[in-house]
């Protein structure tokens, strides 16, 4: 299992890398192995809104559709418009390829309510216990 120790995590098996005031955002190698092949992707458009552990893009696998939620708020400034036409990306590549979109960070105290690598890698593990 592929956890970055450069990235924040959530609970919901999502990641952030904070760059500045900006965080790019997607799915960890954990949620992207366990939804299977994923098919579609549906992103917020740039400008939009998203509130932290609130959904805000939806991703369709050959197993079930989910609700991705934002491990921080902020304003979409990019979207990885790739993923329309290649949403495999995400399992081929979840923390390159596969990110699902860039944030204006808003407040930079939500960062203390995410996990680091080593904390999400110990709350995998009680997960397959």
């Amino acid at each position: 299992m592929n956890i970055p120790d450069n990235l924040l995590y959530t609970k919901e098996h999502e990641w952030v890398k904070v760059e500045g005031n900006l965080a790019r955002l997607g799915i960890t190698d954990y949620a992207q192995s366990s939804l299977g092949d994923i098919v579609f992707v549906e992103c917020p458009d740039i400008g939009e809104p998203c509130r932290q552990f609130k959904q805000f893009a939806t991703v369709e696998s050959v197993k079930a559709a989910s609700d991705i939620c934002a491990p921080l708020s902020g304003k979409i400034i990019k979207v990885n418009q790739e993923l329309n036409h290649k949403p495999e990306f995400i399992n081929q590549s979840p923390y390159e390829k596969g990110w699902f979109v860039v944030i204006e960070i808003e407040d930079e105290k939500e960062k203390n309510n995410l996990l680091t690598a080593s904390a999400y890698s110990e709350y995998i593990k009680k997960l397959s216990e």
